[in-house]
């Protein structure tokens, strides 16, 4: 009788096993009709012309060139992929891929060499209008960010993100932008990752500016950075979109923080609202402001520190008005998935005050999860499409940033296997009623990336920096994404040939 119901157990649990299996890797799974596929970059890490055409100092060329060896590789952003040269190349990447549109960010300082619009770069505003005008007759559309971290070196030195004055300085040069490219770009994302802006440049040493006062800094930044993305969309919503009918929105990183054990769920959800949710709660959530569980630790915090208020400045109802609701889309970048814990080994780990004594909580990733520079977590990909969907009413989402890092070579199987599995994590994800418009893989080729260097390779395109062409190879990666593109569909079971790199028709 045991043998009997131990083989039927057996048999069942092979049949739901491979049922499983054959949904992940051998079906083809189809995307919505009207899904669409892009790739991503951004201005200091693929332009280089540092210096030329009337462009002045951003944070990152200060840092660079002030500490070169606070990169891992000691390298900068001076050639990096050479687009200020090479954008016909680019675009004829984006041919070969068969993208619908291609996201990539202005730089401050090559629009507006004083950090202001008392003077307006000719050149700079050229060089982007050949670009778009480039890809616009292979009818690739532009995606374009106003603010990716190359912040203008003048305006830092005047305290940058934790200067109010930001509010304007910020969205008298997003007014700039929609005059000039209004009419040829309509889809605008107002500021990209508001975590790394703030936590790694300003509470941290992790980015430029390399601020390093946490617990303080990060969080005036935030403030101020809320503001000045909710004043750019209503201007647009209400001065430029009548008349250009395009859409705005803001790009959150968002990393999934998640509870390998029951008791660990709360310290888990705080993870989340520190991290990202603290910039998506004021502008998705019902209610809007802070989330609740950030302005009771913080305040907690503060006052048992000595602090006379909390740490974490408060948004006025008048503010919390203002933000709620100013994002056309949810714009997601992801990368990685944490486990959490918070017990007594945590009090004391973190210098005090700091947003990680304040958070008061550990990560850790399993040893099993596959990948070097990253894991492979699909399913934590999938479990923050279903919070975002269950938090703030399925908002549409765009998945703006999505990829894996290499130490390079041209046969990226793991890379294959990242995009596959987090694509069809998305496709569950669109199966159980989430809004998911398009997918933005990250990124086009190998650039900068940041404090990494060139020391990790992230592109579907190999870049050789010690060519003086800045040659780009695609990698195996790049024929399977052409192949999800050219079919719209998901199969786990192709291979491609990768000799050659072909532009299709139509493209």
């Amino acid at each position: 009788m045991f043998c009997s119901l131990f083989s039927v157990l057996l048999l069942l649990y092979t049949v739901v096993s491979e049922c499983q299996s054959a949904k992940t890797q051998n079906l083809k799974r189809k995307f919505p009709d009207d899904f669409r596929f892009g790739t991503a970059t951004a201005a200091y890490q693929v332009e280089g012309g540092w210096n030329e055409g009337g462009k002045t100092e951003s944070i990152w060329d200060h840092l660079t060139h002030t500490k070169p060896c606070a990169v891992k590789d000691c390298s900068n952003g001076d050639i990096a992929a050479d687009s200020y040269h090479l954008y016909k190349r680019d675009v004829e990447m984006m041919r070969e891929l068969g993208l619908d549109y291609y996201r990539f960010s202005l730089s401050w300082p090559r629009i507006l060499p004083t950090g202001f619009p008392d003077k307006i770069n000719e050149a700079g505003v050229q060089y982007y209008n050949n670009l778009i005008d480039e890809m616009l007759k292979y009818n690739i559309e532009p995606v374009v960010t106003i603010y990716h971290w190359d912040l203008p070196q003048k305006l830092q030195k005047m305290g940058g993100w934790t200067n109010p004055y930001i509010i304007d300085w910020y969205t008298d040069y997003a007014r700039v932008v929609f005059e000039l490219f209004g009419e040829k770009v309509k889809n605008w994302i107002t500021i990209n990752e508001p975590e790394q802006i703030c936590y790694f440049g300003y509470g941290s040493n992790m980015l430029a500016p390399l601020l390093n006062i946490t617990g303080v800094a990060d969080y005036l930044c935030a403030k101020n950075l809320l503001l000045a993305h909710a004043r750019a969309y209503h201007i647009y919503n209400e001065e430029y979109r009548p008349k250009q009918a395009g859409t705005i929105f803001i790009s959150l990183s968002a990393q999934y923080y998640d509870y390998e054990f029951k008791e660990f769920k709360d310290a888990a959800e705080d993870a989340n609202d520190f991290t990202w949710a603290i910039y998506s709660h004021p502008i998705f959530s019902k209610n809007g402001d802070f989330p609740s569980s950030v302005k009771k630790r913080v305040k907690a915090k503060s006052i048992q520190q000595g602090f006379p208020r909390s740490r974490l400045p408060e948004l006025t109802p008048k503010e919390i008005e203002y933000i709620r609701g100013s994002s056309d889309y949810f714009g997601l970048n992801h990368y990685f998935t944490f486990y959490v814990y918070r017990n007594e080994s945590v009090k004391g780990l973190y210098p005090s005050p700091s947003t990680s004594d304040d958070l008061g909580v550990a990560t850790y990733q399993k040893k099993d999860w596959k990948g070097d520079l990253n894991k492979i977590v699909p399913l934590g990909f999938y479990k923050l499409l279903t919070k975002i969907r269950n938090d703030y009413d399925n908002p549409p989402v765009i998945i703006t940033e999505n990829g894996f890092a290499t130490k390079g070579g041209l046969d990226d199987d793991d890379r294959v296997t990242f995009f596959r599995s987090y694509l069809n994590a998305m496709l569950d994800a669109i199966d159980d009623g989430s809004d998911i418009r398009s997918y933005t893989a990250w990124s086009m080729m190998d650039n900068f990336e940041w404090l990494q260097g060139f020391s990790e390779r992230y592109g579907l395109y190999e870049l050789d920096i010690k060519s003086p062409n800045r040659t780009r190879t695609p990698r195996k990666s790049a024929f399977v994404y052409k192949q999800i593109l050219r079919t719209r569909e998901l199969d786990w079971q192709y291979e491609p040939d990768t000799d050659v790199m072909t532009i299709d028709k139509g493209h």
